[in-house]
């Protein structure tokens, strides 16, 4: 009788243990991350033409700073235009590591190999950074230097010019197919924790796509409709693509912080900025309900209490966007306000980056925060030892330390309560 008993419980208890294998949300509770920009070697690397020892050494300084202000995550932008910080069979290596586009950096270093590997022996994640339709920020020189073997000097057909700048067209199915595959590439050959877009879809209003939506539009009325349709379609199938690859990963797209106004939208918020959805075509709002996201990172890079847009407003408008999901959000912080501020602006040392933080820190369904840039935030007084003492009051404990602890302490009672079955009889 009392085996049966016993059986009975370790049946019950074993059912309310957590599971090893259970399947978690890949983006991450207490985000404290950074992007760390190439283009126009912003961040890193400093100088382009650097030795292979040097672009070890600038990593390992970022990562070190990194670790020291109590963030715990890194996004690293490998490709920042058609190009890549990184061994690839689809674009021609980045002119922001050796100066050349085409030309890999000295000693064939591979910088998001080493960024890696290096972010992991500190316990930091390491996300790969892509913009999925620029070609050239620099106009026809730039374009002219591709090699020949770049996608968009194979396809010219591809492209479309814009304000002097060459871009991917993305109503083009083949165009599609390039941005998944290069990103799909990376996650294969790398140990990245993350995939992640930034705010870069379609340049502007007045692309000159009109003889595609004419080929692949037929299903659309409006050309902003089937523009936005082609944004989710990507978003979905990098979705699908890579957690095919790896079921782990964490995919999501840093947006501008507007979505859409509420003037000329009901569902909008209440601010008078540029719209992303009506502007760049990016209908984040549809991702987060199809689930297409792991995460989204508005970019609400102004100050609490801007008339134009309000930071605060912004924060509770996509909160009530994400409540109903299981999209985690975080909010992207615009700290290079501070870093360019004068005595005298609101963005003047740390005070508003702290009552932003404190801000965040208040709200619920929010996961974290991610800072513009990382040499902004070396470059502000204060900031890091500001940092360093918010994350130390404020930092959670680990999920995978929860399980741990909850599985020790049901295991304990367990063998407890055994135990008094056997002294029982």
């Amino acid at each position: 009788m009392h085996l049966k008993r016993i059986l009975s419980v370790l049946l019950m208890l074993t059912v309310l243990l957590p599971s090893a294998g259970a399947t978690q949300q890949p983006a991450q509770d207490d985000m404290r991350g950074v992007w760390v920009s190439s283009i126009y070697n912003i961040d890193y690397p400093s100088a382009q033409g650097l030795t292979a020892d040097q672009l070890r050494a600038e990593a390992d300084t970022i990562l070190d700073n990194v670790a020291a202000m109590e963030l715990n995550t890194v996004f690293l932008q490998v490709r920042p235009s058609a190009d890549a910080l990184y061994d690839s069979d689809i674009f021609p290596a980045s002119r922001y590591v050796s100066g050349t586009v085409g030309q890999s950096p000295d000693g064939d270093f591979d910088v998001l190999a080493y960024w890696v590997e290096a972010a992991h022996e500190r316990g930091l994640q390491l996300h790969a950074w892509i913009n999925p339709y620029r070609i050239t920020k620099d106009g026809q020189s730039e374009y002219d230097a591709l090699p020949e073997d770049s996608p968009a000097k194979q396809h010219p057909e591809w492209t479309v010019v814009y304000e002097d700048n060459y871009y991917f067209n993305p109503g083009l199915p083949a165009v599609q197919d390039l941005v998944v595959d290069g990103a799909a590439e990376i996650v294969r050959k790398y140990d990245v924790d993350g995939i992640h877009l930034d705010d870069y879809f379609y340049p502007g209003t007045d692309f000159a796509d009109e003889a595609t939506f004419i080929r692949y539009g037929e299903d659309f009325d409006d050309i902003g409709d089937w523009r936005r349709d082609n944004v989710n379609q990507l978003i979905a199938a990098l979705d699908e693509t890579l957690h095919e690859i790896d079921p782990t990963l964490s995919f999501g797209v840093s947006p501008a912080g507007i979505w859409d106004n509420r003037r000329d939208n009901p569902k909008g918020s209440d601010t008078q900025g540029r719209s992303s959805y009506r502007e760049v075509y990016c209908d984040s709002v549809e991702w987060i309900k199809a689930g297409t996201v792991d995460y989204i990172c508005p970019q609400l890079y102004w100050s609490i209490g801007y008339e134009v847009a309000d930071f605060e407003v912004l924060v509770n408008w996509w909160q009530q966007v994400v409540a109903t999901s299981d999209v985690a959000l975080y909010i992207g912080i615009g700290a290079y306000r501070a870093a360019e501020a004068e005595p005298g602006d609101t963005w003047y040392g740390t005070e508003e980056l702290q009552r932003q933080l404190d801000l965040l820190d208040r709200s619920i369904d929010i996961q974290g925060e991610v800072f513009f840039s990382y040499s902004s935030l070396q470059n502000i007084d204060g900031c890091a030892d500001m940092l360093r003492t918010h994350y130390t009051g404020t930092k959670q404990p680990d999920n995978n330390t929860d399980n741990n602890m909850q599985q020790n302490t049901l295991l304990d009672l367990m063998g407890r309560f055994i135990a008094s079955l056997f002294c029982a009889s």
